[in-house]
């Protein structure tokens, strides 16, 4: 399936209903995913990150870049790219690394207002705003479709303030963004206002913890829901709990719970 097709399919996710897009963190991940039968994925920054022995935030853009285009080579589905905050801070750069991040295959990019900084957490707004704005320029510029995701990382960057999410989502769909999202929020009534200010546009949720379903949320009319690092981190505890085990007692009891390699490798064959 060539990016084109990609993109119109990713398109026709975000018209109505609810679709799952779960995150793997590499290529073998992203095929039991599709053989689960998932219409879409989503990368995930920080279990890409893991899996290369870094911390979330650390990997480099080249990096990044070469991930996506494993993804998209791996599987036959939609890649969004969680692509940070466009791994620069100045508009202009944010669309050569959108523009760059197209090349790669993608059918969806995500651009996030959160500095890392934590005296100043978030881009301030009218920056945020533009940076959006270019994002959108260098996608239109492309001619690709590809769709562009804003985000607002108050609620997991210490700054959870309904008002001011809603302010910044209402602005970024008005800069170009086609899908809002904040990850962090839970409450019914966080999502339904977000919902309700953004819409028609789609509203992706993040689920990383047991606090919802997926018929709840669609209730709710979240149109998207992604699990960010949450499968990464399901992964990782499997594995951290049968190596302690072995390291610290000399026993092997967590392998009796572990998948046999068929079952792995079947996961992810093609057929």
């Amino acid at each position: 399936m060539g990016q084109s097709e990609r993109v119109a399919t990713f398109r026709a996710l975000h018209q109505g209903g609810c679709f799952v897009i779960p995150n793997p963190w590499d290529a073998g991940s992203a095929r039991t995913l599709v053989k689960l039968g998932f219409p879409a994925l989503a990368s995930t920054s920080t279990g890409m990150a893991w899996s290369l022995g870094m911390s979330d935030h650390q990997v480099s853009l080249d990096a990044v870049l070469e991930h996506l285009r494993a993804l998209v080579r791996a599987v036959d589905v939609p890649i969004n790219a969680d692509f940070e905050d466009g791994y620069a801070s100045e508009p202009e750069a944010v669309g050569e690394n959108v523009a760059a991040a197209v090349e790669t295959g993608i059918a969806g990019v995500s651009i996030e207002d959160s500095t890392h900084d934590p005296d100043e957490p978030l881009y301030e707004f009218g920056l945020a705003v533009d940076r959006v704005r270019a994002a959108r320029a260098a996608i239109d510029a492309s001619g690709s479709g590809v769709l562009l995701v804003g985000r607002s990382e108050g609620f997991i960057a210490g700054r959870p303030d309904l008002d001011e999410t809603v302010r910044r989502l209402v602005a970024y769909s008005e800069a170009g963004a086609d899908c809002l999202y904040a990850p962090g929020i839970r409450t019914d009534e966080q999502i339904r206002a977000v919902v309700a200010a953004v819409a028609p546009k789609p509203v992706n949720v993040l689920v990383s913890s047991d606090f919802t379903t997926v018929a709840r949320l669609a209730e709710l009319g979240v149109r998207r829901i992604s699990v960010g690092g949450g499968l990464a981190r399901a992964a990782w505890g499997g594995f951290l709990a049968a190596a302690t085990e072995l390291a610290e007692h000399g026993t092997f009891g967590n392998f009796a719970s572990a998948a046999s390699s068929s079952e792995i490798e079947g996961s992810f064959s093609a057929g």
